[in-house]
């Protein structure tokens, strides 16, 4: 009687974890006047400037928030009512130049000048922190679309690794077990995963089910698309019986072993 341990090994890849990655896509229609992130793979920082753009809607929404500060500003000793027109005029102006993306500071710089800038920086306020340019499509001079990508920007700090898992192991393979990963580009490395998930599907021509391990990148050694062999150590529940594997006979149509029931007796046993 012992217990059992058995090790479910797969190959994988590396992949980009899909939560830590965003797209760069501004909210209204403009002209990118010049780029300050350049290249594929560039790193990016949370709030770093990333193109100066211009925007007609963005002058507009400007000279409308100018206009509005001013109002406030010459209406002070009018009558409650006229004040507070205008005062939501103004709060209305600030709150789509906010919902533009336009950053706190800039709205802060454009209430005490009063003036219209003809272009503004964009930042990149909602990406992870220490993000890499993933995909670039942003050009100088091109004009763009609402809503239309121009940079993709992910965290590489802790990645996926997308493990292909025989069917006839998947049964073991459980969520929130450790496991052991080795990448083909380090081979004297060995790194620590954790299983996340299961897919639902399995792939009918290799008859593998994709498994989901996430691991801590903080070197940036891991890089997507690497190959990469895991190693899952499955615990069987209690203690079974066991025998050598060298003591079992197959007939072709049986499996038996032969038990000692005394000095020279033996019974052969399922």
């Amino acid at each position: 009687m012992r217990v059992l341990d058995k090790t479910v090994r797969a190959v994988g890849r590396v992949e980009v974890d899909e939560q830590h990655i965003h797209n760069i896509a501004p909210k209204f229609e403009g002209w990118i006047e010049k780029l300050h992130v350049k290249t594929t793979g560039e790193p990016v920082k949370k709030g770093q400037a990333l193109f100066d753009v211009y925007s007609p809607e963005l002058v507009s929404a400007q000279r409308e928030y100018a206009i509005a500060v001013q109002g406030v500003a010459a209406l002070k000793d009018a009558d409650s009512d006229t004040r507070l027109s205008m005062q939501q005029l103004a709060e209305a102006s600030l709150q789509r130049l906010k919902n533009w993306d336009i950053s706190e500071q800039q709205v802060k710089d454009l209430a005490k000048s009063e003036t219209t800038r003809r272009s503004l920086t964009f930042h990149a306020f909602h990406t992870p922190v220490n993000g890499i340019v993933l995909e670039k499509k942003a050009l100088e001079g091109m004009r763009f679309m609402p809503g239309e990508m121009l940079y993709q920007i992910a965290d590489l700090s802790s990645v996926w690794v997308i493990a292909d898992v025989f069917e006839q192991d998947i049964a073991l393979v459980k969520t929130g077990a450790k496991a052991r990963v080795k990448i083909t580009a380090y081979p004297d490395k060995q790194f620590n995963a954790v299983i996340t998930y299961v897919y639902p599907t399995l792939n009918p021509a290799t008859r593998t089910v994709p498994v989901r391990l996430e691991m801590a990148n903080p070197q940036g050694l891991l890089k997507p698309a690497m190959f990469a062999q895991v190693e899952m150590s499955v615990v069987s529940k209690g203690k079974v019986l066991t025998v050598p594997a060298s003591a079992v006979i197959d007939s072709g149509t049986r499996q038996i072993v032969l038990v000692q029931l005394a000095e020279g007796r033996f019974e052969p046993r399922e």
